[in-house]
């Protein structure tokens, strides 16, 4: 028995409910969502859409989440996800979220619900290009056999490369850093033999991924544009300390570690 069609089942009311969870979510948990100026795409209006990720962490659903609305708010994200993972989170099939079995009967049927999300309008497809979880650091970055594929069922696409990272700045929750890299016509790529393909995504994926560390490394919001920032501080009963102290001297409290940076 077929699965419904994501375009069917996908609803947008409940889209925007869960897109407000999962912000409200972030911010409990995460320090800041920070894109570089340089990593900002622009919508390819009237053209389909691919969004080619790494896959680094749990947390990239959070930015499947998140993304997608700030930078496409006129378009409908679809994700594939692991069948045997959405069956635990089956309200997800109403946010765009399609299962993927494995075998060479599963890959087939990902590409025929890929052709159908990528033509519809205003629709766009995102997924993590290696198929699995794998470090930022290790290399070669992995990309999965379907991702070649897509230029396929798509070939009036553009295709935009997503490194995501999770690092650890001078406050006590982590920072979410992302940066698109420059846009890939399907046409293109589509004109390699599939191994050098291949080789033309992950090369695309991977300069966008060092790209990315750069600026990680200098731990510098300022070089970032800040989407949302969640709580600042150590809270509870030592910031409450701080904030008596700051005030017994007249003092502006400051939530922050490191007093000389700045949220973005």
């Amino acid at each position: 028995m077929l699965e419904p069609s994501p375009l069917a089942l996908r609803d947008a009311r409940l889209f925007g409910f869960f897109h407000l969870v999962f912000s409200r979510f972030f911010r409990r948990h995460m320090g800041a969502l920070r894109v570089p100026p340089w990593g900002i795409p622009q919508d390819p209006e009237g053209r389909p859409l691919i969004v080619l990720a790494n896959h680094p962490s749990w947390w990239d659903g959070v930015a499947f989440m998140l993304l997608p609305v700030a930078f496409f708010p006129r378009r409908q994200v679809f994700i594939p996800m692991e069948a045997a993972a959405l069956a635990k989170y089956r309200f997800m099939r109403r946010l765009g979220v399609f299962g993927i079995e494995p075998g060479p009967r599963g890959a087939v049927a990902f590409l025929r619900t890929a052709k159908e999300v990528v033509a519809a309008p205003g629709a766009m497809l995102w997924m993590n290009a290696p198929g699995r979880f794998q470090d930022v650091r290790e290399r070669p970055v992995a990309i999965a056999p379907g991702v070649t594929r897509l230029p396929e069922i798509a070939p009036d696409a553009t295709v935009l490369p997503l490194a995501l990272d999770y690092v650890l700045w001078t406050e006590r929750r982590p920072e979410m850093l992302a940066a698109f890299g420059p846009p890939l016509r399907a046409a293109d790529l589509l004109a390699l033999d599939r191994d050098a393909r291949e080789a033309r995504i992950r090369e695309a994926l991977t300069e966008t991924m060092d790209r990315l560390a750069e600026e990680a490394i200098t731990r510098d919001p300022a070089r970032f544009t800040t989407l949302a920032a969640g709580r600042e501080g150590m809270g509870g009963i030592y910031d409450l300390w701080r904030r008596l102290s700051a005030w017994a001297r007249g003092r502006r409290f400051e939530p922050r570690h490191a007093h000389g940076t700045k949220s973005g």
